[in-house]
């Protein structure tokens, strides 16, 4: 596992897997929990952060942790439009991650330079983003759309694309996903449970990390 982060270098999205199996999947609804909670999880070997842009502070709180925790390798979740993209970009995000994907989010991300991880659940999506040279793909929602069963039914006609399962990924069924050597990189909401951020309890957020960290990959 990498334990570097080059901010200057350029990233390519399935560089991502190689910094650990669990990419958090974080909503922020106070700012004040942003730097600390970034602290935690790089403390705990977590260094890339999806932070989803649902709640009105997302975007200041990527900023605060991609200046103040260099350590951290900070994306943009939930990206729909091009205007998504551009303000994911401004707040100093390194990737961006989507829910589903389009041709026009994808030019809006290669023209701002922003990699992208894009979401698809279907046989027809995996091959629209092909199309335009995407090969690692965000499965999502994975459990809810088929989970490990329909990962296997996909090998076998897509032979060299690679995912990452998110939505309804648990400390208990990611080592089952993991398993999948089509699978090189799960996200979860696990490691930023919000009453943990409420309570300020940045150590037991660590621990959930280090054990996310620990968890093995096919």
């Amino acid at each position: 596992m990498n334990t570097t982060v080059n901010t200057n270098s350029p990233l390519d999205t399935l560089d991502l897997a190689s910094y650990g199996p669990v990419i958090p999947v974080i909503v922020i609804h106070d700012l004040a929990h942003a730097v600390p909670l970034a602290r935690a999880l790089v403390a705990g070997g977590v260094r890339v952060l999806e932070v989803t842009l649902r709640t009105p502070v997302a975007l200041q709180a990527m900023q605060a942790m991609a200046a103040e925790v260099p350590e951290a390798i900070v994306g943009a979740g939930t990206l729909r439009t091009p205007a998504d993209v551009q303000a994911a970009s401004a707040a100093g995000c390194r990737f961006g991650v989507s829910p589903g994907y389009t041709s026009s989010l994808g030019r809006a991300c290669s023209d701002a330079g922003l990699p992208l991880l894009p979401g698809v659940a279907t046989a027809s999506e995996v091959m629209a983003a092909c199309d335009e040279g995407l090969r690692f793909l965000k499965f999502f929602p994975a459990s809810a759309a088929g989970g490990v069963p329909l990962l296997k039914a996909l090998a076998g006609p897509f032979p060299d694309v690679v995912f990452c399962p998110t939505g309804g990924i648990t400390p208990q069924n990611a080592p089952e996903f993991l398993a999948l050597p089509q699978v090189k990189v799960v996200g979860g909401s696990w490691l930023s449970p919000a009453s943990m951020m409420e309570a300020g309890d940045w150590q037991g957020i660590t621990r959930l990390a280090r054990a996310a960290s620990a968890l093995a990959r096919a």
